[in-house]
């Protein structure tokens, strides 16, 4: 039986590129620079690409989908998110689109944890004025900030990456509360306490870490009503998605002080960010690391072959559908 053609729109890990290469006939990205929508149909132009793996922030809107030959009949997203792909759009061409649930939730509240570690003690400026050569020594109230101890911390979203803060978030000492669609078994809050109201969830909580999906119904979430509806003081972070964020309130609340501080790793627009973020100093950026380790980005090529693997080489449903 021949090979099925499988396109990479990115450069992925050098295992699950060789996976890749061993089981399909690959149109590699060698470049890896994002392709546009026209470029990345005319990649799978030629009718023998069967699947496609893709990855965040690729452009496979309406128009694109539209565009690709009746060949194609898998799209597999290198992420949990699939905003990037217009799902109503495949169903209609009958291309099955799955993701990689279950294999990043640890990485990436690695990071939201990061992130308000170094917000509340001010690593960011710390750093940053190490390297510029100004720091001249220890002083008393040099870049105060404050202790994680007894704060807390509320989750907006507690989904897996959540759950896997909320763990870790304990370990120093931190009180969970948390705002959900719906309250979660008892089993699975471990002792966090659940708001089902926006005002009363901002209103109890020190820090907040959001983990919230994309969307229209989601867009600006965190706005100035709800950023005033926080403690004087609070710490925000976000490592859900970049469009739930009104980045120029987040930075006016940065800059007259009713926020403490703030941490992202998700913008709207990547790669490119908010003009005022570049000036905010009590704010840590990460350039999208939610995932970034060699063992989560394998288990998520991995993830990704298998359901490729499922439809294209067994004739079987795919393990993680989408939509």
């Amino acid at each position: 039986m021949p090979k099925p053609t499988l396109l990479l729109t990115r450069r992925f890990p050098d295992a699950v590129e060789a996976r890749a290469q061993r089981d399909y006939i690959t149109v590699p990205n060698p470049a890896d620079t994002p392709l546009d929508g026209p470029a990345l149909a005319a990649a799978a132009a030629d009718g023998t690409v069967q699947g496609i793996l893709c990855a965040a922030g690729d452009a496979l809107d309406g128009d694109t989908i539209g565009a690709l030959p009746d060949s194609v009949r898998i799209i597999a997203t290198f992420s949990v998110g699939t905003d990037h792909i217009d799902l109503a759009a495949a169903r209609a061409r009958g291309i099955v689109v799955t993701n990689t649930p279950d294999v990043l939730s640890v990485a990436t509240a690695e990071i939201a944890m990061l992130l308000i570690l170094t917000a509340a003690r001010r690593g960011g400026e710390a750093e940053r004025m190490l390297r510029a050569r100004e720091w001249t020594g220890w002083a008393p109230t040099q870049l105060m900030g404050v202790t994680l101890e007894n704060k807390v911390l509320g989750i907006l979203g507690m989904g897996r990456i959540g759950q896997a803060l909320a763990r870790m978030a304990r370990g120093f000492g931190m009180q969970v509360h948390y705002r959900n669609r719906n309250r979660l078994p008892e089993a699975e809050e471990a002792g966090a306490t659940y708001h089902q109201d926006d005002t009363t969830f901002l209103g109890a909580i020190d820090v907040l870490s959001m983990h919230i999906p994309g969307g229209a119904a989601t867009r600006h979430w965190l706005d100035t009503r709800r950023i005033a509806q926080l403690r004087p003081g609070a710490i925000v972070v976000n490592t859900g998605r970049g469009t739930t964020v009104d980045d120029a309130a987040l930075c006016a609340a940065l800059q007259n002080g009713h926020l403490r501080a703030a941490g992202l790793d998700v913008f709207a627009g990547e790669p490119t960010i908010f003009e005022g973020y570049y000036t905010t100093p009590n704010l840590v950026l990460l350039p999208h690391l939610g995932s970034a380790t060699v063992e989560t980005r394998d288990a998520m090529g991995f993830r990704c072959l298998d359901n490729l693997d499922a439809v294209l080489i067994r004739g079987a449903a795919p393990l993680h559908p989408v939509g």
